[in-house]
């Protein structure tokens, strides 16, 4: 708890310090394989934008531009060195052998859709640019896709993000009334179970 508590701090520290530049650079980063806490960045950065500290537009902009530099980065590194050389150095960056092997069977049976999904699953969101150099996809449908993909993944982490932010009390109340809901709805099933259970029994002893 304590770590997770230092990563916050840093998160938040750093995008204070640089802004929406900071947003860009380390999605960039991270998304051709460094292990950095892209989604817990958007997140905060997000929580910042609800505060009225930074401008969300100018946020959602640079993180999805970072995101699709760095998987662009990231594909040009596959395509150049080839799978030889990129499994030989991958280990560094979390690529073993079986981890290149697993996404490239998911390239193999979904194509151009694990690209486009990639972003929402660790492991693959940071390797997925390298893989699809490696294994020759073209370009523009790699962009095109990756473009698309880093465009649901921005808008699901930091509009989620920032409405809970935006509206933290209401869903607060929300979440009290469906507690209350749920707590009469479960007591009537259960008056209802036993009713149904007395009448079985009542016309079992009948039938006798």
């Amino acid at each position: 708890m304590e770590e997770i508590g230092q990563l916050v701090a840093g998160l938040e520290q750093f995008v204070r310090a640089y802004g929406a530049a900071a947003v860009l650079v380390m999605i960039m980063l991270e998304a051709f394989g460094m292990p950095l806490p892209g989604e817990s960045l958007l997140i905060f950065s997000a929580a910042l934008a609800g505060r009225g500290e930074m401008s969300l537009p100018a946020l959602l902009m640079c993180a999805w531009a970072g995101a699709v530099i760095g998987d662009n980065i990231g594909y040009a590194i596959g395509r150049t060195l080839g799978r030889a050389a990129v499994a030989r150095f991958g280990a560094r960056i979390g690529l073993t052998e079986a981890r290149f092997g697993w996404i490239e069977e998911l390239f193999v049976r979904y194509g151009a859709f694990t690209v486009m999904f990639a972003r929402f699953f660790n492991v693959l969101r940071q390797l997925n640019g390298i893989v699809a150099g490696t294994l020759g996809m073209t370009w523009w449908r790699f962009l095109v896709c990756n473009a698309v993909g880093a465009a649901l993944w921005v808008l699901v982490w930091m509009l989620g993000a920032f409405y809970l932010g935006q509206h933290a009390s209401v869903l607060v109340q929300a979440a009290q009334h469906i507690r209350v809901v749920g707590g009469l709805a479960a007591a009537a099933a259960v008056v209802a179970a036993l009713f149904a259970l007395w009448r079985w029994r009542r016309a079992s002893r009948q039938a006798l």
